[in-house]
């Protein structure tokens, strides 16, 4: 994985090697957590990721989850279990800093299974599709003896939503959403 960094914060103060090797750890555990959910669907590999006070949004469907709890049972009962099999991410761009990661993606499926995190409402179409979404996943860190840990605190993914239904040839009404 190659992450462009900039040598130069804003306003000119240099990047020191201790916050670009920060920034790879951040990318690193973005890539994890994603890694877990979307291809090896392990809740506690993800959850190992967050912390207690995290929030995880999905900003078009309005699903999601605040709080470690609520976040392991949305995964368990609303995420993991209605992935599409070919489920496939390819990043198009990332920006990172010492306390969040920006991934720009496109993200293609076949629409074989209601997907209650993304388009909930809408029943399987059978049709592939691809979308451009934008994650933002930001980061807390905790420091002692000398050793820093950090956590996601919030990832919120946006994505081009009317494409999506325009793809899908689904509409989207006031209060519910359905196939033609």
């Amino acid at each position: 994985m190659k992450v462009a960094f900039l040598q130069r914060e804003e306003g000119g103060a240099p990047v020191t090697v201790g916050i670009q090797q920060l920034i790879r750890d951040l990318a690193g555990i973005a890539a994890a957590f994603r890694a877990a959910v979307h291809e090896q669907r392990d809740l506690p590999a993800a959850l190992a990721l967050v912390g207690d006070e995290c929030v995880l949004a999905n900003v078009p469907a309005g699903t999601g989850a605040s709080g470690r709890d609520a976040l392991a049972r949305y995964l368990e009962d609303d995420v993991l279990p209605h992935l599409p099999a070919d489920l496939a991410f390819r990043r198009v761009s990332r920006t990172a800093d010492q306390r969040r990661v920006v991934d720009e993606s496109v993200v293609a499926f076949t629409h074989d299974r209601e997907l209650p995190w993304l388009l909930p409402g809408v029943p399987a179409t059978g049709r592939a599709v691809e979308v451009l979404a934008i994650t933002v996943v930001g980061f807390r860190h905790a420091s002692s003896q000398g050793v820093t840990r950090s956590r996601i605190v919030s990832h919120r993914t946006l994505w081009d939503h009317a494409g999506l239904l325009g793809q899908l040839r689904a509409t989207s009404t006031r209060n519910s959403l359905s196939s033609t």
